[in-house]
């Protein structure tokens, strides 16, 4: 799987976990130089407490386009050291 962004893949692997429809990638297939971390966080009941990345690229900012969860809770294990996209990020295969 890729997820793309303004014409730049911004993370490629063939281990993605699928969760509420979102793939999450493994956070060492992200190339991080394209990533600066976020203020934001958001609570999903089920999962714990989200944390957000910007992304740049080619001069162009798409805030919180990336979350990932830093202490999953149990329930969500399986998405820990995983990232996932939104905000026009197309995931494909």
């Amino acid at each position: 799987m890729k997820a793309i962004w303004n014409g730049e893949i911004l993370a490629q692997s063939d281990d993605t976990v699928v969760v509420d429809g979102n793939h999450y990638f493994p956070r060492e297939s992200l190339r991080e130089e394209l990533f600066e971390a976020s203020p934001t966080t958001s609570l999903c009941g089920w999962k714990g407490t989200a944390r957000y990345f910007t992304l740049t690229v080619g001069g162009q900012r798409n805030p919180d386009a990336a979350w990932y969860y830093p202490e999953p809770k149990p329930a969500a294990a399986e998405i820990a050291g995983r990232v996932a996209f939104w905000r026009g990020v197309r995931v494909e295969p």
